[in-house]
């Protein structure tokens, strides 16, 4: 689904603008999460395996763009990306689709400027008008600025899985999984 353009100011000023991302934007998207990958280990993904086959990038971001339910919103500083979240259906069966599944990411410089908050609301609105009845994600254990975020938008912990990830020093991270009721 397409999401209407806004715009989210720091508290430099800078001026962001907020948008769908779309197929053309494969390349940038890309970009972006190499540049994530390489900052920070609580991403599914190391930076060598950020190779993207840039046709099914666009294809996917295609998808999604006409998706009536999923979508795929980018923080966009002139026409570089950096930041995003991503919702879309677990399921699309009878007895899943209630239930949507997110992902959000920001460029380590914009950390703590409120573009994170910025993005959960929407998210979370734009998934509850979307007509989902809840909104899961899974967060490293080790992540405390994630995991209080996710919390200060009501998302509770109902689970975790031992282990789900082993870093490249041989340590392991257990994932906790969150839901919102919508």
């Amino acid at each position: 689904m397409k999401i209407e353009p806004r715009m989210f100011t720091l508290p430099n000023g800078e001026v962001l603008t907020v948008r769908s991302v779309s197929a053309a934007d494969a390349e940038i998207y890309c970009k972006f999460k190499n540049t994530t990958y390489r900052e920070t280990h609580f991403l599914a993904r190391d930076p060598e395996e950020g190779h993207y086959e840039l046709e099914k990038v666009r294809n996917g971001l295609a998808a999604c763009a006409e998706s009536p339910v999923n979508f795929e919103m980018g923080v966009f500083d002139g026409e570089e990306q950096v930041g995003g979240v991503g919702v879309c259906c677990v399921k699309n069966a009878l007895k899943t689709r209630h239930r949507a599944v997110m992902g959000i990411s920001i460029e380590q410089k914009y950390w703590g400027c409120g573009l994170g908050s910025y993005l959960m609301q929407l998210a979370v609105d734009q998934t509850r008008a979307n007509g989902f009845e809840q909104l899961e994600l899974g967060v490293y254990s080790d992540n405390a600025r994630a995991i209080h975020l996710y919390e200060k938008f009501g998302f509770e912990r109902y689970g975790i899985q031992p282990r789900a990830f082993k870093l490249k020093d041989g340590t392991y991270r257990d994932e906790i999984i969150m839901v919102k009721m919508l």
